[in-house]
């Protein structure tokens, strides 16, 4: 008689969707192996070869926030030791020579900033936009953009509106953290909920910005938990198609309230991008976040399901903050030496998944 997990593999290679018990069954009973056999079988019929790298910079206006999440160790009081705000001006400064080096990409995230109104961050994407007309402007996670509708007494949808006309023209998937309530409630029960957070997105993809979507893990949570997070972006996908990539992030506790033994391990780390590769079957990105993986178990994620290493980021703060080892900053070459030595294609993209490598290694590279 054929084994629960037998009878999943084969559903697996028929290309069928899985059922959540079947994928919590992948996770409790599948070795890490077989699962990687299998992640890495079904990102081939998705994507070939290709992995996706792209030139971004991360710009992190503040570390002070009116949340004080458990899980976080970037965000500061107001005049509390190591906070800090930039300006406007400040920021544009630090960002002036983007184009000498090749960035194609703003990344912006901060804190909840207790007295910078939402004018402020209108001004910011005016000012970036016009200084560098060429580079995408991605920011503001559904915690931010909830907040910006709070401190402007405008809807969700009129942020929207307001944030594209200055600039804005994709969003970072941060702030998922865990769905699950109870387990939310104990790391972060000042953020909006897991089901606000997915009534944001829902906006933000009606209002024709696509979005990431994440999830934390390695704290508090279940394996089931992690499950349950899927299947409702899985849900949410099935409606607007409005996702472009997941990335599971894992948890750094160090300066955290959140204690725990030693970080998460390169099993649990890539047994859960391979069941994510085989349970969201209606993505076709998963990116392997090597700021928070470290950048060998990010490499060797490739061979996972894996097809996205994100991107050089420069200047990362917040994963830093709680203690990550990885580089602040990659480049580009090193990035693509990387995905050489899996065995992999490296195509440089845009934000939204469209190549950008042309004949940089002297050959043409394949399109998304």
């Amino acid at each position: 008689m054929a084994t629960r997990f037998a009878e999943t593999v084969e559903k697996v290679r028929a290309g069928e969707r899985l059922s959540k018990d079947e994928a919590l069954c992948l996770y409790e009973e599948g070795d890490l192996f077989t699962l990687g056999r299998l992640a890495a079988e079904r990102n081939q019929k998705l994507n070939g070869e290709v992995v996706f790298y792209n030139i971004n910079r991360h710009i992190n206006p503040t570390n002070i926030c009116v949340n004080q999440c458990r899980f976080c160790a970037y965000s500061r009081l107001k005049g509390e030791e190591g906070a800090y705000e930039q300006g406007v001006g400040e920021i544009l400064a630090e960002v002036e020579s983007a184009e000498d080096l090749g960035i194609r990409e703003f990344h912006i995230v901060g804190g909840l900033h207790p007295d910078w109104p939402f004018e402020f961050y209108l001004e910011l994407l005016r000012g970036l936009k016009k200084a560098h007309p060429g580079i995408v402007i991605k920011a503001f996670t559904a915690v931010e953009i909830d907040y910006f509708a709070k401190i402007s007494g405008l809807s969700v949808p009129e942020v929207f509106t307001r944030l594209k006309e200055a600039g804005l023209e994709a969003m970072p998937g941060g702030g998922a953290e865990i769905f699950t309530p109870e387990v939310r409630n104990r790391i972060c029960p000042e953020k909006i909920s897991g089901a606000r957070w997915l009534e944001i997105m829902e906006l933000a993809h009606a209002a024709g910005i696509p979005t990431n979507a994440t999830m934390l893990y390695g704290h508090v949570e279940s394996i089931a938990d992690r499950i349950d997070h899927m299947e409702e972006l899985r849900r949410l996908q099935d409606r607007t198609h409005g996702f472009q990539v997941f990335i599971p992030l894992a948890f750094h506790a160090t300066n955290t309230d959140i204690r725990k033994k030693g970080e998460t391990s390169g099993i649990d780390d890539l047994k859960t991008l391979a069941v994510a590769r085989l349970y969201l079957d209606n993505f076709r990105h998963l990116k392997a976040y090597w700021v928070m993986l470290g950048e060998k178990i990010a490499q060797l994620a490739l061979l996972f399901g894996v097809n996205d290493l994100d991107g050089t980021v420069v200047k990362e703060r917040i994963t830093h903050a709680a203690g990550a080892k990885s580089a602040v900053g990659l480049d580009e070459d090193y990035i693509r030496n990387l995905i050489r030595r899996a065995g992999k294609e490296p195509v440089e993209r845009d934000t939204f998944y469209r190549s950008l490598s042309g004949l940089k290694d002297g050959k043409e590279r394949g399109n998304d």
